[in-house]
């Protein structure tokens, strides 16, 4: 039987997936429930790489869930990416990892199988599919959802320097602080997973856009996306 972690680093990012969860009992901040008849296990982690990364590490190990998807905001980053548009995640790295004085690549682990965390394509196609039927609904209509890469680091991203140069190692969809770290603990306990973002930003200073920070409403299309994603369970 299939049981889904959700991890949302604030509030925002999962009140809305804990209010429409059926039968429901919470233990140190996890709520557990039913979505669409798909059982869940819902927490808010806490902003940061450690805090996500223990709660998905609880997720698979104490809740015995069998796959996670990190729900949230992030800032854009790819070309043609704007406010309110979502992505999908293909792989996640960490942006801030940097061991090049011994002669690594930035964003790279040493004596690592892997530092580009691989999501779950099944996961990624249910996603694409839930999004196309959300598309010409009052909150997505006129959006995007692109499947890309998401770059995680402990640093909000608002300078177009910091942004430019994420781009220029990884070459991220968006720029966030929790999924890496999610992936990365999803992938050594081989547990599928998958990030679902909205952009409520676009990670610079205002010299591509004037700045404006959309958490709220593009937390709560992000958990949208997931309550749909999650009605076709069945295909994960």
């Amino acid at each position: 039987m299939k049981r889904i972690g959700i991890i949302g680093a604030m509030d925002e990012e999962v009140s809305f997936l804990k209010s429409i969860a059926e039968n429901k009992t919470e233990k140190d901040g996890f709520v557990s429930g039913t979505i669409n008849g798909t059982e869940v296990v819902i927490v808010m982690s806490g902003i940061g790489k450690v805090n996500a990364a223990l709660c998905a590490q609880r997720l698979i190990l104490e809740f015995g869930v069998t796959h996670v998807i990190n729900t949230g905001i992030a800032g854009a980053a790819a070309h043609g990416l704007t406010v309110l548009d979502m992505v999908a995640s293909t792989d996640a790295v960490y942006h801030d990892f940097d061991v090049t004085g011994f002669g690594y690549k930035p964003t790279v682990i040493p004596r690592m199988e892997t530092s580009e965390f691989k999501a779950d394509e099944k996961m990624l196609k249910a996603a694409e599919k839930a999004f196309a039927e959300l598309k010409d609904t009052d909150d997505f209509k006129g959006h995007k959802l692109i499947s890309g890469r998401i770059a995680s680091g402990d640093q909000f991203i608002s300078n177009k320097q910091v942004k430019n140069h994420i781009i220029e190692i990884c070459n991220p969809a968006c720029v966030e602080m929790e999924g890496a770290a999610i992936a990365h603990a999803c992938f050594l306990n081989k547990t599928p997973f998958l990030i679902l973002r909205c952009m409520s930003d676009c990670a610079d200073d205002g010299e591509e856009s004037t700045y404006d920070f959309n958490d709220k409403i593009a937390a709560n299309m992000s958990a949208k996306l997931v309550q749909k994603l999650i009605s076709g369970a069945s295909a994960l």
